[in-house]
This record gives C-alpha cells, sequence and structure tokens, in this order.
C-alpha cells in the first residue's frame, strides 16, 4: 500500500489553481475510476468551486449510472449533456463531404477515427462550460495511460492539469479506495467508453499489471511480447506528449 497521497494531491490542485486567474475545476465523470478518483479530489481541494459534466455519447447506460452514483455519493454539483444528436449529426456530414474526395479512404465506417470524435466533442462540451465558469479542466489520464498514449490527442488528452497523472494504475485504485469511491466503481473493468464493450487492457494487448511491471522495473519485468508492444505504443504516441513540431527559421 502506498503512502497516502489525497492531502497532498489536494494541496497541489488548490495551489495550482490559486496559481492561475481560474475560480474553479470542471470534470468530466465517465463512471470509471479515474474520473471518480480526480472528480473527489477536486472537491476536497476546492469544495465550492467542482462541477461534474456527464457527457453520454451512445455510451454504455451502465457508465452513466456510475458516474451518478458518483455525484450521488460525493454530493457533487452535477450537468449531464446528451452529445448523441451532435454526434451522429458531425459523423453523417463528415463521411459524406470525405466521401466526395478522390483519396477518401474505401471504409468510411472505421471504427477508430468515428469513436475519437466521441471525447473530442467532450473535450470542446468540457471547455465550453470551463470557459464560462471561468474554471480549469482537470484531466483524468493517469501515468499508465501517459505513459503509451491511451488517450485520444485534443479529445481526453486536452485538459489544464493531471492530478494523477503521476500514478500508475493500481497506485489509482489505492487512492480511489482511501477517498470513498463506491465499490463498483473501483472494481469495473478499466475503458476508455470508446464504443459499448470496449475494454482497456483488451485493446492494448497486455494488463495494467504488466505496464506498471514494465515502468518501474523494465522490460525485463514482462514477457517480450509485452515489452515490444509496450515499446510499440510508446513510440508511436510521442507525438501526444509533445509541442507540435516547428521548423528553423533558416534551413540548410
Amino acid at each position: 500500500m502506498m503512502t497516502s497521497l489525497s492531502e497532498p494531491l489536494t494541496n497541489w490542485i488548490r495551489r495550482h489553481v490559486d496559481g492561475t486567474s481560474a475560480d474553479g475545476l470542471v470534470v468530466g465523470l465517465s463512471g470509471g475510476i479515474d474520473s471518480a478518483t480526480v472528480a473527489r479530489l477536486c472537491q476536497l481541494a476546492m469544495p465550492d468551486a467542482v462541477v461534474g459534466v456527464l457527457l453520454p455519447c451512445h455510451s454504455d447506460p451502465q457508465d452513466a449510472a456510475d458516474a451518478r452514483l458518483v455525484a450521488d455519493h460525493f454530493d457533487l454539483p452535477t450537468i449531464t449533456v446528451n452529445l448523441d444528436a451532435v454526434y451522429d449529426m458531425l459523423t453523417s456530414e463528415l463521411r459524406a463531404s470525405l466521401g466526395k474526395l478522390p483519396q477518401a479512404p474505401d471504409d468510411l465506417e472505421s471504427r477508430l477515427p468515428l469513436a475519437n470524435v466521441k471525447p473530442r466533442l467532450r473535450m470542446t462540451s468540457l471547455y465550453f462550460v470551463a470557459n464560462a465558469m471561468n474554471y480549469l479542466v482537470a484531466g483524468t489520464g493517469n501515468r499508465s495511460e501517459v505513459a503509451i498514449g491511451y488517450y485520444t490527442k485534443y479529445g481526453d488528452g486536452g485538459v489544464d492539469l493531471l492530478p494523477i497523472g503521476n500514478l500508475l494504475k493500481d497506485e489509482v485504485r489505492d487512492l480511489a479506495r482511501e477517498l470513498g469511491v463506491p465499490a463498483p466503481v473501483i472494481e469495473k473493468p478499466p475503458s476508455a467508453g470508446l464504443w459499448v464493450g470496449q475494454k482497456d487492457e483488451t485493446e492494448m494487448g497486455f494488463s495494467y499489471a504488466e505496464l506498471a511491471a514494465y515502468l518501474q522495473d523494465g522490460p525485463e519485468a514482462v514477457s517480450p511480447e509485452s515489452a515490444k508492444r509496450i515499446e510499440q505504443l510508446t513510440d508511436a504516441s510521442e507525438h501526444k506528449r509533445t509541442l507540435p513540431p516547428r521548423p528553423p527559421l533558416t534551413t540548410d
């Protein structure tokens, strides 16, 4: 069991917000352990200046139920913005327009491009709320996800601060228990919610435990296959962890 981090993390959040001109924090509530943990940390740091936002988008109804469970359990003020119709309209228009190009891909129903629209719509919605209230957007990514780029660029990766960004998934689980996150949320299989039935570890190709072992003890701590997959994802996602490249003013 790790040393308690709830107090230092809430203090860090409070100092960060106080160091800006912002008045509070907005958190997207997905129904998962990461968002529940971040929401509670933010609430402890800024008790009267946190809003949770539920953003269903053709989502599993259980996720919305779990998000509501968290909000009710912690008495967290929330709003719900249903993105189903917006998603349908936008993706229909995108497919129709893209299909007119001579170089258009054969498969305009590819799952990943369509799925990535969802977190990007959620990011837009969170920033509308944040801008309207002069709040910051608190991200819910953890160290495990950040390390391999397991998030959508300019989607759930588009945030102002990452309160659990240096915690591995198992450390988030310990912290969630310490904070009193409801057990059903702690125990549910991790999912990015990109489509119904999607599970993180199935998509990644290795478990969070293997990823933690790799990050803490190196590639020798996991199977060669898992190490190779982790390194592939890390290399392929480097662009997500850096600013866009810029050319020098003079070139040879």
